[in-house]
């Protein structure tokens, strides 16, 4: 890992560095020309108020990364929202069955519960929500969840022992608890009003059909800060952006490669780490030349604004191995590449390839300013079977592969192979350089 700690003196120069750092890591991703996104991101414990996560995209990834298909909208599934438009509850029909119970298709059904418990163990909490269907998997997004309820312990994966404790034989211990219902805005408007308006039909508990006499209930139905309806479901591909009106949801698998934190004074303030600078680099207010001098001339204390950021280079190398191998061996970016081209000599070629390797040198020096010259070129020269070299390098993941083999003697020209570019084809030897540097400027 590659960490990175910055500390600046005020909340302006500590964003313009954050944002700096935030720069520095798109152009190194950049230059590994492979796909990735920056997504906004919670900053969990860590704290501070502003953060990013850096996406590798790959089917093998354990992260999820939400990006919208018209906007820039990118976040991780911690911190994506989706959009609950006013048509998104749940088509159950608005009639009752004798028992109470909604009917739909002739058939009685009831919004799903999740139960939790709070850390505390005195909270009780139902999270309801519509059943799946054929066009959505209904499940709970307990990133959301969490933020909801920061109480909430999402750690206790059975919390039905907890609820045993309304039984008959527990009354006194009944009195000190509370049901919190958080309903999921997807569901039908007669279903939110029967969790609403306590129906005793609904099962507010596992096994009571009544709850003891003292057990207070409370009802979270919409966003506190929003005032929108909840939506505690999963994020789910083709689900409404939440920042734009046209764009929908794409759920990507993902591998995080890289993190920043804009940290502020989260542990300045309580290390009391603080640094005495002249006032004028602190205050903007100064109203005139001459207030600026005397302001200069006297020091002020202020506590460092922290960021921190790193990279994990370890997990850049597996991340790019793991995505780019393929049945012949692994298939490095130029940039990753211990070398970017391997020479290969054919039987009884191997004066040649020496020649070839001058060759590329020598053009190394000669290169136009527009393109990137040659860096690493290896030439293998150990004393084995051309065929068992070939799949060496193969196994290896060389950019790029130069044989000199069968055309040489003829014609002067070498095979040059590329697979990540699908590219098999004799160049002659004046155009080698400038060839090979095109195809690697491509990878």
């Amino acid at each position: 890992m590659k960490d990175l700690y910055t500390f600046d003196i005020t909340p302006e120069q500590a964003l313009e560095t954050y944002h700096g750092v935030c720069s520095a890591y798109s152009r190194l991703f950049k230059e590994l020309k492979l796909p990735f996104l920056v997504a906004e991101a919670d900053s969990g414990d860590i704290g501070g108020n502003l953060s990013h996560e850096f996406h590798f995209p790959t089917s093998k990834g354990e992260d999820h990364v939400i990006n919208c298909s018209t906007c820039d909208y990118v976040a991780n599934e911690e911190l994506a929202e989706s959009m609950l438009r006013d048509d998104d509850s749940n088509t159950l029909s608005d009639h009752a069955s004798p028992r109470g119970e909604e009917v739909h298709g002739g058939c009685s059904a009831l919004p799903q519960v999740w139960r939790g418990v709070s850390k505390d163990r005195k909270t009780l909490v139902n999270v309801w929500f519509p059943e799946s269907s054929k066009h959505r998997h209904s499940e709970v997004n307990f990133h959301v969840l969490q933020r909801l309820l920061p109480q909430l312990d999402t750690t206790v994966e059975d919390s039905s022992r907890f609820w045993d404790v309304l039984g008959p034989e527990c009354q006194s211990d009944a009195l000190t608890l509370q049901i919190i219902n958080v309903i999921d805005g997807h569901l039908s408007a007669s279903s939110i009003a029967r969790i609403q308006a306590g129906d005793p039909s609904m099962p507010y508990h596992p096994h009571l059909s009544t709850l003891p006499e003292g057990v207070s209930m409370f009802n979270i139905t919409q966003n506190v800060e929003t005032g929108n309806k909840l939506n505690i479901l999963r994020i789910q591909n083709g689900d409404d952006c939440p920042r734009c009106t046209r764009g929908k949801l794409h759920v990507q698998q993902a591998i995080e490669l890289g993190h920043t934190f804009h940290l502020g004074t989260r542990y300045s303030d309580p290390m009391k780490a603080v640094i005495s600078v002249p006032s004028s680099l602190v205050d903007s207010s100064s109203r005139s030349t001459l207030a600026a001098v005397q302001s200069s001339m006297t020091d002020k204390i202020v506590p460092f604004q922290m960021g921190c950021h790193g990279i994990g280079v370890s997990r850049i190398i597996g991340a790019v191995a793991d995505t780019l191998v393929d049945k012949k061996g692994l298939n490095w970016p130029r940039v990753m590449a211990p070398f970017e081209v391997v020479i290969i000599p054919g039987k009884d070629l191997e004066s040649a390839a020496v020649d070839v390797y001058d060759t590329m040198v020598a053009g190394a020096v000669d290169v136009q300013q527009s393109i990137e010259p040659l860096r690493d070129i290896a030439l293998d020269d150990r004393k084995l079977p051309f065929p068992w070299k070939l799949k060496d390098a193969d196994l290896v993941g060389y950019p790029v592969i130069v044989v000199v083999g069968r055309k040489w003697k003829t014609e002067k020209k070498c095979e040059v192979q590329c697979r990540r570019l699908n590219v098999q084809e004799e160049v002659p030897i004046e155009d080698l350089y400038m060839h090979v540097t095109l195809l690697l400027s491509s990878l």
